[in-house]
């Protein structure tokens, strides 16, 4: 009979980053099969929505969706229902469309989204040859998700799991969580308390092994089809990672424009502004240790 352990800590590199499950209180219940548990849903997810897994539900619809409809797997059909849902409700700055391969537009990348047609029967269909799709900039939420849903049902009652500043706390106890300053990733901007709740974050690009310097965001803008420029970095804080990892990019591109989402997801922001001003909603909770 496997030992019971009441917390473990454990971590993999898993989707391009290490994946840490840290689990704190899992009495009663078998932390390291839970463990397994959170990692192996975390596979999953990137099996099924990776970009560069021929054999993924995105590389298939990519191949064949604009020929005929695709079956797709449950958490890969509502994954894109979000993401439609985020795109037409921020008015196309979140767009799963692949920059150079969207349908032809005036700069609307709304049209993308439009091209994709989720059917009963978790069928999906493109209506437009050119359309390639990257799921990129909201599964990693999802996954953390799918992690902190297979931990709840093995019994473990408060964990985190961190996906490289994606992450989500389960249980009541509050987490400490530190955010680095984009503009000088080796200064700490923000302390946050998280309890059953998620974090997300994006930025400007920062590899401490090569420079301190950062360089431009991955978040692109789809209006101009270039690094989003009007924030350094935004963190996110929602019900569920999925959502505020979708949000993230949002406020990278839309800056204070993000407001009225934001509320109508329950999320709140701490974000840099490419002036320098460090801005907040009303309901952001956090510590700031550098204000300028």
């Amino acid at each position: 009979m496997p030992a019971i352990s009441a917390s473990l800590r454990r971590a993999r590199a898993l989707l391009g980053t290490f994946v840490e499950v840290d689990i704190a209180d899992a009495q009663g219940a078998d932390a390291e099969n839970a463990a397994e548990a959170a990692f192996s849903a975390v596979v999953d997810v990137h099996r099924l929505m990776s970009f560069h897994d021929p054999d993924s539900d995105v590389s298939r619809l990519n191949r064949e969706a604009s020929r005929y409809a695709v079956m797709v797997h449950p958490w890969t059909y509502a994954v894109l229902q979000t993401a439609l849902d985020m795109s037409r409700d921020s008015d196309g700055a979140f767009d799963i469309g692949v920059a150079g391969v969207r349908p032809p537009s005036a700069g609307a990348s709304s049209q993308a989204s439009g091209a994709i047609e989720l059917l009963a029967d978790h069928h999906v269909r493109f209506h437009h040859a050119g359309l390639r799709i990257d799921l990129g900039g909201i599964a990693k939420g999802f996954a953390v998700d799918c992690a902190i849903a297979a931990l709840r049902g093995r019994g473990v009652r408060a964990a985190m799991v961190n996906a490289g500043g994606d992450l989500a706390v389960l249980g009541a106890g509050a987490r400490v969580v530190h955010i680095r300053d984009p503009r000088a990733p080796d200064r700490l901007l923000c302390e946050v308390e998280v309890s059953n709740g998620a974090l997300a974050s994006s930025a400007r690009r920062f590899d401490p092994f090569r420079s301190a310097d950062t360089t431009d965001t991955a978040v692109v803008d789809p209006a101009t089809g270039r690094p989003a420029q009007r924030v350094h970095g935004a963190t996110v804080r929602a019900p569920t990672c999925m959502i505020a990892d979708a949000l993230t990019k949002i406020v990278m591109i839309s800056g204070e424009g993000t407001a009225a989402l934001l509320t109508r997801f329950q999320a709140s922001a701490m974000l840099v502004a490419a002036g320098g001003d460090i801005l907040t909603t009303s309901d952001w909770q956090g510590d700031l240790q550098h204000a300028a």
